[in-house]
């Protein structure tokens, strides 16, 4: 007897006590009938409605009450078929385990893990991994330095040739001077009969002599003298003459001379080139 089963039966036994202690219904009958109608009654309903009441009746009327059981007759004798669909349903957990057997022989057995070679494969990948990490810290050292080198030049750039567009803009001044001291002719530089022009050849190369060493005391620098060898990066030749009494390739004459700030060109000199043999 089921669980529910069992729960009705305690409760209709239990209604049947409470029953014989009431005298007489409203109605005037029997306490036993008056009591089945209100106490056993729908507890008796509700035993018939309950699933294993409804399980025998279909197994009285000869149907199978779920799918995959045996099929009863009438008289609760099984049937030939309905045998035969249980024993189907019973050999296929026993074919199944089986075939799972059959599919675990045909699988090879793992072979044990060999705890060296694990070892090993380890330790050449943390050996790649501490390369790799070395290679990024050399790298970034390096990058670090080549920013430092950079910054640090172009501080010195700026230090160095900050003055670079004053002393172009003076250079002009120097050239003038220079012109007006050649414009006096070497005879008259000294003649007592003409004082004047030579306390005024005097004051300007004083003046010149003057601009000279404050640019040299700037490392402005001025270049460019009869005889040097020819340089294209330092010299602009304005011209090519022959001369017999100088080596070819080297600067004759000079029309402005250069100046480096620094070592480095802000002006370049003009000069006349002697020509090759």
């Amino acid at each position: 007897m089921s669980a529910s089963a069992s729960r009705i039966v305690s409760s209709l036994a239990h209604r049947s006590a409470l029953a014989s202690s009431v005298p007489l219904t409203a109605r005037g009958l029997p306490v036993h009938y008056s009591t089945w109608s209100r106490l056993v009654r729908p507890a008796a309903r509700q035993l018939s409605t309950s699933p294993e009441a409804g399980a025998q009746r279909e197994a009285r009327a000869g149907r199978s009450p779920t799918r995959g059981t045996t099929r009863v007759g009438r008289r609760g004798f099984a049937t030939e078929a309905g045998k035969g669909e249980a024993a189907a349903e019973a050999a296929k957990p026993a074919e199944e385990a089986a075939e799972a057997a059959e599919g675990l022989a045909e699988e090879p057995p793992a072979a044990p893990e060999d705890p060296l070679a694990a070892l090993t494969a380890a330790n050449e990948a943390l050996a790649a991994e501490k390369a790799a990490l070395k290679d990024q810290l050399l790298r970034s050292l390096a990058e670090q330095e080549n920013i430092r080198g950079i910054a640090k030049r172009d501080m010195e750039a700026a230090r160095n040739f900050a003055t670079t567009k004053m002393a172009k803009s003076l250079l002009d001044v120097s050239d003038n001077l220079a012109r007006a001291l050649e414009a006096v002719p070497e005879e008259k530089r000294g003649d007592a009969a003409n004082p004047d022009l030579v306390s005024l050849y005097e004051g300007v190369s004083m003046t010149e002599a003057l601009l000279v060493k404050s640019f040299a005391a700037n490392n402005l620098l001025r270049f460019g003298e009869v005889g040097d060898a020819f340089d294209a990066n330092e010299h602009n030749a304005m011209f090519e003459y022959e001369d017999e009494t100088k080596e070819g390739g080297t600067i004759g004459q000079i029309m402005k001379v250069g100046f480096k700030l620094n070592g480095r060109v802000i002006r370049a000199a003009d000069v006349g080139t002697v020509k090759k043999r």
